[in-house]
């Protein structure tokens, strides 16, 4: 079986560009948790609170921390953080917890969003561990 003959470029024309899709700049680590506290604020979470903790340790730049009442606005206020992230073109790299469990953690490498019931929100303090940290948003 023959190939066909390849086509030649007329002399001098240049060949021609794959157009490559531009590639979206990815939002600061600070506007990744703002959209995170706004997301979360959407979904009638309560006690929402912003540290910036890039002083204090290297595994993140900013918690997000907020509870909500049920089980059930616990999921909503978990998936519209995802879905809003999700239209900036953010998706979490590692999502833990569950509904039932009364914590759900979202990370998003630099922000990691932390979901509670009220009850195990003050079991594990997570603003009293992070003392040091700076306090960017408090929402009641």
């Amino acid at each position: 079986m023959q190939r066909p003959p390849r086509r030649r470029a007329a002399a001098g024309a240049t060949p021609a560009r794959e157009s490559v899709p531009a590639v979206a700049p990815q939002p600061s680590a600070e506007a990744i948790a703002r959209a995170a506290v706004d997301a979360a604020a959407n979904k009638k979470a309560e006690d929402i609170v912003l540290l910036d903790i890039r002083a204090l340790t290297s595994m993140a730049d900013y918690f997000v921390i907020c509870n909500a009442s049920t089980d059930r606005q616990l999921k909503a206020v978990v998936e519209g953080i995802e879905q809003d992230l999700k239209a900036e073109g953010v998706r979490p790299v590692h999502v833990e917890g569950e509904q039932g469990s009364g914590w759900v953690l979202v990370d998003f490498g630099d922000v990691i969003c932390h979901v509670f019931k009220q009850q195990e929100r003050e079991y594990y303090r997570l603003e009293d561990l992070w003392t040091g940290a700076k306090t960017l948003v408090r929402m009641q």
